[in-house]
């Protein structure tokens, strides 16, 4: 699975010259989770991540390439949680390598139950309120959980050991972003190419007819290396 290969050296020319902290993944150094999502009110908050209309983008990236996802670690470019002081920009972008799942109807569902376990992670204190259709995600983060000391180090790990109970999956890398002066737009348009190729894939492995004129992914199969050729060998047509 290499066809998102494009969006993630896409990601890392967009954050390349941004200052970076790095941490190994550690199950040792999890947030404390809760069973179901808490509702945090806003006068409980000390502050939202992506509030007062910010950017708050979050997106996945699958490969097979080991060497694009080199290890389970969190990233995190920007200030952590304690030292936000206000609402701030956000992302949270997730690079998964996995076993070959294969090209046909099980591989995109594969993909899409490793990306499900995002919604099995409720770290207490911390309020995810997600849009799937345009990829957003906001977090409301309450004060008690800002005093109590939690960070993105510890939340990334949450999210790694969600991902990391599918046995498709080898090694997972979650990005943080809060830098404002980090290219949001540029992240944001990485991540509608990803949601594109998600969306190819799935049309593509459902079978649907193999018009290019008329189909309405074209451009994402002419941009993306290997779409054009998976469409072909799924409609037995050569190139």
């Amino acid at each position: 699975m290499e066809i998102f290969n494009s969006c993630i050296s896409e990601l890392e020319k967009t954050l390349s010259a941004a200052p970076v902290r790095r941490w190994d993944y550690d199950p040792g150094q999890c947030w404390e989770t809760t069973d179901r999502s808490e509702l945090i009110m806003l006068r409980e908050a000390a502050f939202e991540l992506g509030g007062s209309g910010k950017p708050a983008l979050s997106y996945h990236c699958f490969t097979t390439d080991e060497r694009l996802v080199p290890g389970d670690g969190v990233r995190l470019y920007g200030p952590d949680i304690c030292e936000l002081k206000a609402d701030s920009p956000f992302a949270r972008i997730v690079l998964i390598s996995t076993q070959y799942v294969g090209e046909d109807d099980a591989a995109y569902r594969a993909l899409q139950d490793i990306e499900f376990n995002r919604y099995h992670v409720f770290p207490k204190g911390y309020m995810v309120r997600a849009l799937s259709e345009d990829r957003r995600e906001q977090v409301r983060i309450s004060r008690g959980a800002v005093k109590a000391g939690i960070s993105f180090r510890t939340v990334g790990n949450d999210y790694i050991r969600e991902y990391k109970k599918d046995p498709n999956v080898r090694s997972v890398q979650v990005l943080f972003v809060t830098d404002p002066s980090v290219d949001h737009a540029a992240l944001k348009k990485t991540g509608k190419t990803a949601s594109d190729i998600a969306r190819s894939l799935n049309t593509i492995l459902e079978g649907l007819p193999t018009d290019c004129d008329s189909c309405g992914l074209r451009e994402i199969c002419d941009e993306v290396e290997g779409m054009r050729e998976l469409h072909f060998q799924r409609s037995g047509k050569g190139s």
